[in-house]
């Protein structure tokens, strides 16, 4: 049975120390912050027997040591591969018609943006939304409506035979 208390103390007294070890081994603090969070929680899980350890506190510096130790192995790797295929082609710019839609959306009340995704972008029935939403089929058709409304108010330049197509019935 794991102690929480003696696993709390053990951790105040020696997370600074680990903190510093890891960025000594990695160089970097977020790389050497996500090490050694990831070295507690497999203390914590090992605490029942790590407590009637010799040295836990070395146990943990190991296990640091050899996270390091793994992800530096993988992004040789990741290298390596990088190498021989070269980089990953740059992603083009948005469009000037995506830049306007994403702004005209965040101005929408989170509810009605949502309908909007699940609907277009899913490609879900109005019925499927409510279910997922859990509220009336009749509100998702007011969502949808009325962000629609607001989406040709905020983008002038959208046809209204664009706006007719896409009607919920």
């Amino acid at each position: 049975m794991r102690d929480a208390q003696s696993f709390d103390d053990f951790y105040r007294s020696t997370a600074r120390r680990m903190l510093r070890y890891g960025y000594a081994v990695t160089g970097d603090h977020t790389e050497a912050q996500d090490l050694v969070q990831e070295a507690f929680a497999r203390a914590w899980r090992h605490w029942g027997r790590l407590v009637a350890h010799p040295a836990p506190e070395a146990w943990l510096r190991l296990v640091v040591a050899r996270l390091a130790t793994d992800r530096w192995r993988h992004l040789h790797r990741w290298r390596a591969v990088l190498s021989r295929t070269g980089p990953p082609p740059a992603a083009p710019p948005p469009s000037e018609d995506g830049v306007l839609l994403v702004h005209a959306l965040r101005q929408l009340p989170a509810a009605q943006r949502q309908a909007l995704a699940l609907h277009y972008l899913f490609d879900m029935s109005v019925e499927e939304i409510a279910r997922e939403s859990e509220v009336p089929v009749g509100t998702v058709k007011s969502w949808l409506s009325r962000g629609r409304c607001r989406l040709a108010a905020l983008l002038p330049d959208l046809s209204a035979v664009e706006l007719e197509a896409n009607d919920v019935s």
